[in-house]
């Protein structure tokens, strides 16, 4: 336990220190934290995609993005990433750091589980680009990670097990083996809401296209979100942990003042993706492992409830997966939790 509570402290002091100079220079800054935790524990299980942590720092979206004073570093990549140069639009930026965990059905087997997938975890660093006007947005992610033993994931489940008394993972020696991550991820996405709607009690249709490339993941994904209730936020809907999903970048209106109200919202989406690489399935890019046969379509089906007072967001989500590679035994359920709170 004190070994682990070290490595994660040295973890975080080097993460620190490399993400400190992008903070610098931020004049209006990043004001808005949200923390995502993803696990299957509440339904029962523990395979797949069993844990997912992350937490995005996010700025609020303007026009001046000069005025806004960011770090210098964003400047290039929002003023010649296509899509979201338009100085017309209202526009964001993010910065996340996220852990993933995976592990097969059968946890107490020492043995390699050749026909289940490969225990792996994954560790990274995003940075997040957002532009938007009142009915689009788009959205670039450009992330770094590493996959493996380097990524402490195995220690972070054990000490999960060991807090809640349940029995540590057996087969963590098989684990895929440790690699550097480059993946850059596009989506956009429409908001189709009936003209004259009350801007009490009102719905809405969220679109979405994108897709991903890289050493984790290659897929083109298509999808969409249905979201009704009461004071509906200035967004594009609510999501789970996902790459280029949308940022919950303040509450507020243009000019950067939270709206301070109540309100609670009900969503259902879908999201199907075509993936033609997946590393938690297919192994090591740059040496041999253990790996599976992927499933070529995937699809997440995904229903939950958001819930804002004044500057906090809270929003719950059940997600349901389907099979990912050929000989999984069942399809995925997990939960998904968040909050966002703006300063």
């Amino acid at each position: 336990m004190l070994r682990f509570i070290t490595q994660f402290f040295l973890v975080m002091f080097l993460l620190l220190f490399l993400v400190t100079p992008l903070m610098a220079e931020s004049g209006q800054g990043f004001d808005t934290f949200t923390l995502y935790y993803e696990n299957d524990f509440i339904l029962g299980t523990d395979r797949d995609y069993t844990s997912g942590l992350k937490l995005t720092w996010s700025t609020p979206f303007t026009r001046d993005v000069t005025a806004a004073k960011w770090p210098s570093w964003a400047y290039p990549l929002i003023n010649q990433l296509p899509l979201v140069n338009d100085p017309d639009q209202q526009r964001a930026i993010s910065l996340s750091f996220g852990q993933d965990i995976y592990t097969p059905e059968d946890i107490e087997s020492k043995e390699l589980i050749v026909d289940d997938r490969p225990y792996a975890g994954w560790t990274y660093f995003s940075v997040g680009v957002h532009g938007k006007n009142e009915r689009r947005q788009h959205t670039w992610e450009l992330n770094v990670g590493i996959l493996g033993p380097a990524s402490l994931a195995e220690k972070a489940q054990n000490l999960v097990h060991d807090l809640n008394g349940a029995r540590d993972p057996q087969g963590w020696d098989h684990q895929l083996e440790n690699e550097i991550t480059f993946d850059a991820i596009f989506e956009t996405q429409w908001k189709l809401r009936p003209h004259g709607s009350s801007q009490k009690f009102s719905y809405d249709f969220i679109p979405r296209l994108g897709g991903r490339v890289g050493t984790v993941n290659v897929y083109a994904n298509a999808g969409g979100e249905f979201r009704f209730g009461w004071e509906l936020p200035d967004n594009f809907g609510a999501c789970p942990i996902r790459a280029g999903c949308v940022v919950n970048s303040t509450f507020e209106s243009e000019a950067g003042v939270a709206a301070k109200k109540i309100g609670i919202l009900f969503f259902v989406a879908a999201d199907g993706r075509m993936v033609l690489r997946d590393i938690f399935l297919d192994g090591n890019t740059f040496r041999e492992s253990h790996s599976v046969d992927k499933e070529l379509f995937v699809a997440d089906l995904s229903t939950g409830v958001s819930v804002r007072y004044g500057m906090i967001v809270t929003t719950y989500s059940y997600v349901y997966r389907t099979r990912q590679f050929e000989d999984q035994d069942n399809d995925q359920a997990f939960s998904s939790f968040s909050i966002s709170w703006s300063f």
